[in-house]
């Protein structure tokens, strides 16, 4: 009986040893098959993508990530089905691939190309200052968080550049909401637009301008003191343009008359000299 026991016991180890070799062996062919087809998917999709087709391109990689997620292909697949979308401006399909690499790949080596790409689809919806701003507002957080996360790659670089170009856009639509009020008399909404400007969007080109604004609704208030403050931060950051000038004739009203005086006597020494030196040349 003891002797029954034993030999049932290594047929049972030897029948499961041996199923399982069949069962490693059967696995690895089947990897072995699946990571071809991945390949094989993969490779269609770039040729696809190299003939400009790029829905079957998308189709291709997105097949590729399905048959085997488990495989370093998966994330790589999904981000060129991304790209792919992309070339052609199917920004929505773009960025539904984008946002869903984010949530399932969020370890992943390409995260910060990933939101880099994701930050390029939105900008490059943006028309002007005047239309919807969410591609503005949501190009610029997405770049944000290219230049926080990774700050020593080259698309970090790039985001610090187009930052400069929204927040232009966004300075802008300011403006132009400001200067809409300005017109209108409407002074405290005007200065909270104009105010808005020189705090949040200081590096713009429209900081002068609205420094200047900021001097002129306060004057024609009366509010003489709180126009002073803005013209000498004005003239402290932009004492040579025009916007300083415009400012300074409010507080001078000779400054007008003057500067054309001084204009007028410019303009007879430039062209005496002008005479003089065609006379040298003849």
């Amino acid at each position: 009986m003891i002797k029954l026991k034993i030999f049932l016991l290594l047929i049972l180890l030897v029948f499961g040893n041996s199923c399982s070799k069949k069962n490693i062996q059967e696995s690895t062919i089947n990897e072995k098959s699946l990571d071809l087809q991945v390949l094989e998917a993969y490779q269609g999709g770039l040729e696809a993508l190299d003939d400009g087709d790029v829905l079957y391109a998308a189709k291709k990689f997105n097949e590729a990530e399905i048959l085997f997620p488990q495989s370093k292909w998966a994330p790589k697949a999904a981000l060129m089905a991304a790209y792919s979308y992309y070339t052609q401006d199917y920004y929505g399909d773009s960025i539904a691939e984008l946002e869903r690499f984010i949530k399932v790949y969020p370890l992943h080596k390409d995260l910060g190309y990933a939101y880099y790409l994701l930050s390029v689809c939105y900008y490059e919806q943006i028309v002007d200052e005047k239309k919807d701003l969410q591609a503005i507002i949501k190009a610029k957080k997405n770049f944000q968080i290219v230049i926080k996360n990774y700050p020593n790659t080259e698309y970090a670089i790039d985001a610090e550049f187009k930052i400069d170009l929204i927040n232009d856009i966004l300075a802008a639509k300011e403006m132009y909401i400001a200067r809409y009020y300005f017109d209108k008399k409407k002074w405290i909404p005007a200065i909270n637009r104009f105010r808005k400007i020189t705090d949040e969007y200081d590096t713009t080109i429209y900081a002068e301008e609205a420094l200047h604004r900021l001097v002129e609704v306060h004057y024609t208030l009366g509010l003489v003191d709180e126009a002073e403050k803005y013209a000498q931060l004005l003239g402290y950051n932009y004492q040579s343009s025009k916007w300083y000038e415009n400012s300074y004739s409010l507080f001078n009203k000779n400054y007008e008359i003057k500067k054309k005086e001084r204009f007028k006597t410019y303009k007879k020494k430039s062209n005496s000299f002008i005479k003089k030196f065609k006379s040298l040349i003849n």
